[in-house]
């Protein structure tokens, strides 16, 4: 299990938030993912692979930046 923290592109409201959200638990449903608008960060806590998280952000329609 892996912890990491993702800049986000294109969250621009808690609609956006919580669609980012709800893709990453999608995918890894016994992680523990926090998502911080105001700075575009989503952190997440025991996901299997960080690889499968940026994968569905991305499918659902948000950029990772650097």
């Amino acid at each position: 299990m892996t912890d990491f923290e993702l800049k986000v592109g294109g969250m621009a409201c808690d609609g956006c938030a919580s669609a980012v959200k709800s893709a990453t638990t999608r995918v890894a449903p016994e992680a523990r993912v926090e998502v911080d608008l105001a700075s575009k960060r989503v952190s997440v806590s025991g996901a299997p692979s960080r690889d499968i998280v940026v994968e569905a952000i991305r499918k659902a329609g948000y950029e990772i930046l650097g």
